[in-house]
């Protein structure tokens, strides 16, 4: 039997709350969410959601910071990661969580939470994480028109692909 090892997590939901940018000691960026992804309905009935912890650091900590809020819809991409601790009680603890390294915008710029219209988006058009995105793009554009990063863009665009072929 072949070792297979292999850790990569492809979430996509909603965030629970504002994400907060802190920074370490040796000043680097970090933040920790939660994102809420739905279970499939069973019996017709629709299910509690799943609540999955993430940490993004560096640069992702500061683009999920700077563009997201609670309610916004966001993908990321990672692995799964545990942390170890002993409480106050003395007692052994541990969680796992999402070592997010890529985060990607899902909703359309007029579904943005906390964005009323095209004007309220301040966008860094040298950010590497939008290359490819026009933050001058007139406003009123289609709903089919989403914001995300080329990456993402590929990514479902090869998943839609992925589902096509198999019927």
């Amino acid at each position: 039997m072949a070792n297979f090892n292999f850790n990569k997590v492809i979430l996509g939901g909603r965030l629970t709350a504002d994400p907060e940018l802190k920074t370490t000691p040796s000043g680097v960026s970090v933040t920790s969410f939660s994102i809420a992804v739905n279970k499939p309905p069973r019996n017709g009935e629709q299910q509690d959601p799943f609540f999955i912890n993430c940490t993004a650091w560096r640069q992702t900590a500061e683009f999920v910071t700077r563009y997201f809020r609670r309610a916004s819809s966001i993908c990321v991409v990672g692995s799964l990661s545990e942390s170890r601790w002993t409480d106050r009680n003395g007692i052994a603890r541990k969680e796992n969580f999402v070592q997010v390294d890529e985060a990607f915008f899902v909703d359309a710029k007029s579904e943005m939470p906390g964005f009323r219209n095209h004007s309220d988006v301040e966008v860094d058009p040298n950010s590497p994480m939008l290359a490819g995105i026009d933050p001058n793009a007139a406003p009123g554009k289609p709903k089919e028109q989403v914001f995300m990063t080329p990456g993402a863009r590929k990514m479902i665009q090869d998943a839609t692909i992925e589902v096509e072929d198999e019927y």
